[in-house]
């Protein structure tokens, strides 16, 4: 964890728990007492929270000497709103980045991507240079009054010239006739150029600057591709921004609501319980879904985050019914829960798309799991025969218990396809773990066995999905056996096919479902039976194994 991200963490465990001291905070980040009394220093020196014997209490003073900051009591719903912008950006983009608060917390959600940034935030541009990924481009002129930002455009050709994909971007208020204002003039000129240079511009607005009104104005409401904010704005604002036909995102504290463009009344919602915000495959599923939908004018998205919990999903099901969803498309994790979860919608009278998981009762949509698995199973033995001429020591098996016997096909399928190229494993050579679907989880589990066959330099794995697979090589160069190991993957995720283009890497390849194709393929299907059409009870996608051979193919480098 980088030092921004972690005292943004620190801040919000102090508005959680504010008599926390230092030991507690240095045990739950993990790191020493030092590093968090260096933080709290920086943080006091920012006027976000005060020292006080033991550890520090928050601060509702100014963040900076030309603005009256949003107090720490808005730092959650700018989390929300940073963390939903940073799923828009894509690999390789140019972007824009803000100096304010929000814009800084974006930069820990992008450290998975490489990018080109231009910023005249000066925190912003050092938080980015610790990732050490990006290209960080700072503009600006003279240092504002809080030394944290720069300001007044000696930039203007460079401006000029640049292509931005998007331009992250706000003020310190919005209201639809004056669209996003600042205070001081040079702002306005800076943030007009970069507007100007902008495919997309998100405006990222906390409720708190709703219906407020700068000085001078820089963007028009017309100008601004897509308005993110959180539940706290008022009905009637959300009402007004929606007549506008303004692409608005509300981020709340267990739901995201999308709206696209059209106010009009004859509408369809669309509920996603996704399975997890915190892995990039189902955050790719989610944001093919919300791409889909910016092309449509009948469509809101209603998206909540299932946190890989099967109480959590049942507690989502029942915020999706509250929405009057037309349909709800639920990724959840425990197949026990599914029957529980089926019951609210049937009696909601709500029909249901299963995604990888099967559902009884719900069209199911996504991974046809033997044939997956096979594909991994009969390279993963190529490889095997070729460079370890057929021997394997001993046979690593991250499953997930949790998905149910259907999901349990793609194990069955690796193994089977690994057994017809080089011949049975016997079964005291064969490890089953369970890779709880995260990579923390595998890590723990492949680290815990390597110990006890430290002289088996031929270990093959194979795994439920990418992130087991992830967390398995990360167990193996832990404990410096990387070269002893052989990985495949499933799924195909961002991640993975990263990690695949290394040509040392110990990760030969993943079985691809292509995750950003889901989301028009699921509007597609949730359409269908909207409109009363007949549907298969099981929608497959098409699999490729991915190699370092053939990924240029399918995902090639921008």
């Amino acid at each position: 964890m980088i030092g921004f991200e972690r005292r943004q963490h620190i801040l919000r465990i102090l508005s959680e728990t504010p008599g926390i001291r230092v030991p507690e905070l240095a045990q739950q980040l993990d790191v020493s007492e030092g590093t968090i009394r260096n933080d709290l220093t920086a943080l006091e020196e920012e006027h976000l929270v005060r020292r006080v014997r033991g550890g520090a209490v928050l601060t509702e003073r100014p963040l900076n000497g030309t603005a009256k900051a949003s107090t720490v009591a808005n730092m959650s719903a700018k989390q929300r709103i940073a963390h939903w912008a940073a799923e828009m950006v894509d690999e390789g983009d140019a972007i824009w980045l803000d100096a304010g608060t929000t814009g800084q917390l974006m930069v820990p959600h992008l450290q998975d991507r490489s990018l080109t940034v231009v910023t005249n935030g000066l925190r912003v541009a050092l938080a980015l240079a610790e990732q050490n990924k990006h290209t960080v481009i700072l503009v600006g002129g003279r240092v504002g009054q809080d030394g944290f930002y720069t300001i007044g455009t000696p930039n203007e050709p460079l401006l000029e010239t640049l292509h931005l994909n998007t331009a992250f971007i706000s003020g310190i208020g919005f209201t639809l006739d004056r669209g996003l204002t600042v205070r001081e003039f040079e702002d306005a000129q800076l943030k007009e150029k970069v507007v100007a240079a902008a495919d997309r511009v998100v405006a990222l607005v906390d409720s708190a600057k709703m219906g407020q009104q700068g000085l001078i104005p820089f963007a028009s409401a017309a100008q601004l591709s897509h308005l993110v904010t959180d539940s706290q704005v008022s009905a009637e604002f959300v009402q007004q921004i929606r007549q506008a036909q303004m692409n608005l995102t509300i981020c709340g504290e267990n739901t995201v609501r999308s709206f696209i463009s059209d106010a009009s009344s004859n509408r369809l919602t669309i509920g996603f319980a996704n399975q997890s915000e915190a892995l990039p495959f189902a955050v790719d599923v989610r944001r093919g879904l919300e791409r889909t939908a910016v092309h449509r004018s009948d469509i809101d998205l209603v998206i909540v985050d299932n946190k890989l919990s099967g109480q959590v999903a049942l507690d989502m099901a029942d915020h999706l019914i509250e929405r009057d969803v037309n349909i709800a498309i639920e990724y959840q994790i425990d197949y026990r829960t599914g029957n529980l979860i089926m019951d609210k919608f049937r009696r909601a009278n709500i029909p249901v798309i299963a995604v990888d998981i099967p559902m009884v009762g719900a069209t199911f949509f996504g991974v046809d799991n033997y044939r997956a698995g096979h594909l991994a199973g009969v390279a993963l033995g190529e490889w095997v025969a070729r460079e370890w001429n057929g021997r394997i020591d001993h046979l690593l098996v991250l499953e997930e218990p949790r998905a149910g016997s259907l999901p349990e096909a793609r194990i069955q399928g690796q193994i089977n396809g690994l057994q017809a190229v080089i011949g049975s494993i016997a079964a005291s050579r064969t490890h089953y773990l369970d890779c709880g679907n995260t990579s923390g989880v595998s890590e723990t589990a492949v680290s815990t066995i390597l110990p006890t066959i430290p002289h088996a330099r031929h270990i093959a794995i194979i795994c439920f999905n990418d992130e087991a697979a992830l967390g398995a090589l990360q167990a193996a160069r832990k404990n410096q056996r990387e070269r002893d190991v052989v990985i495949v993957g499933q799924g195909g995720d961002r991640l993975i096919r990263s990690e695949i283009r290394n040509p040392r890497s110990r990760i030969i390849g993943s079985t691809a479902y292509m995750p950003e194709r889901y989301g028009e393929k699921l509007m597609e299907l949730a359409l269908q039976i909207l409109r009363g059409e007949s549907v298969p009870p099981a929608v497959y996608i098409d699999h490729v194994f991915l190699t370092q051979e053939n990924l240029e193919q399918y995902y090639p480098v921008a």
